[in-house]
């Protein structure tokens, strides 16, 4: 079992996932569409709010399986073509989550992205720094059974 540095990434990268349900990425003053919507929402008018991934049913059920994923790749160290795999679906699903948090900020009139953005960054950068400690593992396990 050599797994060493890449089960610190994963973990950070886990810890940031699920901290990104609880804190939000982006704030600001919802946009009126309609003189419907104006009607429905006269107490949300002006109002700050947040977008979190509790606010959208897609956004929380994508960084659950996402932290989950990682937790379980976590305990794949045997299996390290299928911890490169899982981790490369990973940053595709953080790549989606970031998508439908932009795609999500399009109804607000104004705001601005919270400081904890960067924790979707971060996890990115998390997983990269993962799928580089397993290769390289992986290229020591080819090199010391060549020399056998």
């Amino acid at each position: 079992m050599i797994q060493r540095i890449q089960t610190v990434w994963m973990i950070f990268a886990a810890i940031a996932v699920f901290l990104t349900i609880k804190f939000s990425f982006y704030s600001g003053t919802l946009a009126l569409q309609n003189t419907a919507d104006a009607v429905t929402s006269m107490a949300t008018d002006g109002s700050y709010h947040l977008v979190t991934a509790t606010d959208n049913f897609l956004i929380l059920i994508l960084t659950s399986a996402l932290g989950t994923g990682i937790i379980i790749n976590i305990f794949l160290f045997k299996h390290r073509s299928i911890q490169i795999r899982i981790i490369i679906a990973a940053i595709l699903a953080e790549c989606l989550i970031v998508f439908l948090y932009i795609r999500e900020t399009q109804k607000f009139s104004q705001g601005n992205f919270n400081i904890w953005a960067i924790l979707h960054f971060l996890i990115v950068i998390f997983l990269v720094l993962a799928a580089r400690g397993i290769y390289k593992d992986s290229k020591l396990i080819k090199e010391s059974n060549r020399l056998r």
